[in-house]
């Protein structure tokens, strides 16, 4: 190695492949609050999303997402119930983007589509 040279590793901690889908997630907080946001990407380990509301690093949250049925190749759209914490929460253009790990989840019902 060069005398004097700096290395720089950087070590990602994300074991998930990430998604870039942007859907609706109902999010209710440890002093039950409820809100609505917005998806950014979604993993089987995580959740980012952007909101108005602020969200610190440790929160408690639960969260529901419906999965399109075209997004996942099925039949009918999944809802899946999801209990987790934010780990991350910066602000951007206004609104802030929180992640979120996923500790728990629970496929609570499929719909089915209207004929």
């Amino acid at each position: 190695m060069l005398r004097g040279a700096r290395v720089t590793a950087i070590i990602s901690t994300r074991s998930s492949l990430r998604f870039p889908l942007r859907l609706p997630i109902t999010i209710h907080t440890s002093d039950s609050h409820e809100f609505y946001a917005e998806t950014a990407d979604i993993s089987a380990g995580g959740v980012l999303f952007r909101t108005s509301k602020q969200l610190a690093v440790g929160d408690l949250i639960t969260f529901r997402i419906v999965l399109p049925s075209h997004v996942l190749g099925t039949e009918t759209d999944v809802l899946v119930n999801c209990t987790g914490r934010v780990v991350r929460c910066v602000e951007d253009d206004g609104k802030n983007k929180v992640g979120a790990v996923i500790d728990e989840y629970a496929f609570e019902r499929v719909f089915s589509h209207a004929v």
